[in-house]
């Protein structure tokens, strides 16, 4: 958003968030600046081959193996950490934002001053999202700049993984303009500070739990098949990279059993039958080109309920103001 449209509601809100906004700059200017010094270190200090810094012992770099080590470890933790963001936008645009001024009355100074009620509320929902989708773009690219060459590379950084999932594609910001549609409503509904932010950031986490099991539901898995023999009882062949969802072994009429019950031989009390005959493998699994298939589908899940939540807190907004 670009300073000439900061005018009426916009630079009032601004104006009055502004040391929120000063400190969450200054975490997004902080990140971009410890990413990038752990990429530039990561290259300064290359990984021998027995995995310490050449020339170092392995504790030679702030207690860790290397650079490297710390960076990976660092783009992991971070890329987790990311998917507090959204619940963090939903609860100060449900509480400072929106609620706060319905609580204290201050609402009522905007309304006499050429603001109508709709024109206020679009300002707040509009100026949320335009610096939440801003803000996460940053960290997004915080996140690109440390880890572009290690996800999906390394065991803590698959592109399945939560966090790294919603971090490298479109679905982190729709997620952070659903918390904002969803917080202006909450707010605007609720009208307490304390209770709009519990209440926001509750059902933020509850549906980036929900979407986050369902996800890999939208798309239909691959299946992979083969007989087993005991040198060969579990999937191979699969691409590289691929996302498990089910792995066992069949027997032949096509049942399906759990490996580690039915091998070497039918454990007691498990599901596996004394008498089973394993007769091939199988390996259900999302291959690297379902990822942004699922990202799109999942973002206009998330689109549509950021505009079922904006129109909403308008319906709401009219008949409380009519």
């Amino acid at each position: 958003m670009s300073l000439p449209t900061l005018r009426g509601p916009r630079w009032v809100d601004v104006r009055v968030h502004r040391t929120a906004l000063l400190a969450a700059g200054a975490v997004l200017l902080a990140a971009v600046a410890y990413t990038g010094w752990l990429r530039w270190a990561a290259s300064a200090y290359p990984v021998s081959d027995d995995n310490c810094v050449v020339g170092k012992p392995c504790d030679s770099f702030l207690g860790f193996a290397s650079a490297r080590y710390l960076l990976d470890a660092s783009m992991s933790k971070g890329s987790l950490s990311l998917l507090l963001v959204p619940l963090l936008i939903g609860a100060f645009v449900a509480g400072p934002l929106v609620a706060r001024e319905l609580e204290s009355g201050v609402h009522k100074l905007s309304w006499t001053q050429s603001v109508s009620p709709a024109r206020w509320l679009a300002a707040k929902l509009t100026t949320a999202a335009a610096f939440a989708a801003g803000g996460t773009l940053v960290l997004m690219a915080a996140l690109q700049l440390g880890a572009s060459d290690t996800i999906g590379r390394q065991w803590n950084l698959h592109w399945a993984d939560r966090g790294v999932y919603e971090a490298t594609g479109p679905v982190l910001v729709a997620y952070c303009l659903f918390a904002a549609a969803l917080g202006t409503l909450i707010g605007f509904a609720v009208r307490r500070t304390l209770l709009a932010m519990a209440t926001t950031g509750f059902v933020t986490g509850l549906v980036l739990w929900g979407l986050g099991n369902a996800r890999w539901h939208l798309v239909p898995v691959q299946t992979a098949t083969g007989p087993a023999t005991e040198e060969n009882s579990f999937p191979t062949g699969i691409p590289w990279n691929s996302f498990s969802m089910d792995q066992g072994v069949t027997n032949a009429a096509g049942d399906r059993f759990s490996a580690w019950q039915c091998l070497p031989k039918p454990q007691p009390g498990s599901s596996c039958p004394a008498d089973t005959q394993i007769t091939g493998w199988y390996m259900d699994y999302h291959p690297r080109s379902h990822f942004w298939q699922i990202q799109l589908i999942e973002t206009g899940i998330l689109l549509a309920l950021a505009a079922a939540a904006t129109y909403a807190a308008f319906r709401l907004l009219r008949r409380r103001t009519a």
